[in-house]
């Protein structure tokens, strides 16, 4: 397979509207969208699963392109999954493909895993900070976990816009998941007040709290004056 076919293919999928769409939700005019839909991604993904090799190969000029690269390579078994993350998290650019970006070889693998997390929460690239956090949302938020989860959430800090807002929706689904632990750690008051202020909108915009615990989470809002990202209202 060539990257000629393969942009030949994604453009006859081309969808002009989407495309259009889909790059002001990217925010970033850099990159270059073609405007195919996701289950047609999903669906060339499962058709071409064997062709990573031709895909590690190609330039990344298109978010299509890439976005296919990365659901190629979560589907390697964990070792080989792991030999090349660090080059694969470098190439990180932007919230969807991050967010796109999950390995089912993680699950069964998630203490071998954590060390990898612990490093890219840290790793001052926001992309690839909010990778580490889109991760443990996925596969970590149980008991077991949650010091790893604090850990990771003050490591990353927030001070990058995606990074904040994956730490907010990440303490959100703690909140929801395990009340009585999420609270304790928000008391503390560790987190930057727009990481802290947006994590208690996403956990009160659940249905899956009381309204005595929304209105608890209310009171707990940080007040603002300014600064990075701040909360108003």
């Amino acid at each position: 397979m060539t990257y000629e076919e393969v942009l030949s293919r994604l453009f006859a999928e081309r969808d002009e509207g989407y495309g259009a769409f889909y790059q002001k939700l990217l925010k970033d005019e850099r990159i270059k969208v073609i405007g195919v839909r996701m289950p047609v991604l999903r669906r060339l993904a499962r058709e071409w699963k064997k062709e990573l090799a031709a895909f590690l190969a190609f330039p990344d000029e298109w978010y299509e392109v890439t976005f296919l690269k990365f659901s190629l390579y979560a589907l390697l078994p964990f070792g080989e999954f792991c030999a090349g993350i660090e080059r694969m998290v470098g190439l990180l650019d932007n919230w969807a493909t991050v967010d796109g970006f999950h390995a089912a070889c993680i699950k069964k693998n998630r203490d071998a895993f954590l060390p990898y997390i612990r490093r890219f929460s840290c790793d001052g690239r926001e992309f690839v900070e909010r990778y580490a956090l889109v991760s443990l949302l996925h596969d970590y938020v149980e008991e077991k976990y949650l010091p790893e989860i604090f850990a990771a959430l003050e490591r990353c800090g927030g001070e990058k816009y995606y990074t904040g807002m994956a730490a907010a929706w990440l303490l959100a689904e703690v909140l929801i998941k395990h009340y009585g632990a999420g609270l304790a750690y928000l008391k503390e008051g560790k987190l930057l007040p727009f990481v802290h202020n947006t994590a208690i909108r996403k956990a009160v915009e659940s249905f899956r709290l009381t309204t005595e615990q929304k209105e608890e989470l209310k009171s707990f809002k940080k007040a603002t004056k300014g600064g990075i990202f701040s909360e108003k209202g």
